[in-house]
């Protein structure tokens, strides 16, 4: 048993988004396994999933993404 916890280290004014509880919160309170972040402003975290999702859709269509089958070449090497 560990006699100290540790804490995910956090500085006000830092936002962040929980995976775990949907929710906004200053300073890490989750593991970080469990959220993303940091980010700038409240607004920011509010809106991360909404950004994760746009990120994702770029990089899916990337076309850099798929330019070894594109050229015939197999991907597991």
């Amino acid at each position: 048993m560990a006699l100290f916890k540790k804490r995910a280290a956090g500085k006000p004014g830092e936002w962040y988004y929980c995976l775990v509880h949907q929710k906004v919160e200053e300073g890490p309170e989750c593991p970080a396994k469990d959220r993303f972040g940091p980010y700038a402003s409240r607004e920011e975290a509010q809106h991360a999933m909404d950004t994760a999702q746009e990120r994702n859709h770029e990089w899916e269509n990337d076309p850099r993404w798929h330019d070894a089958a594109a050229r015939g070449e197999d991907d597991d090497r």
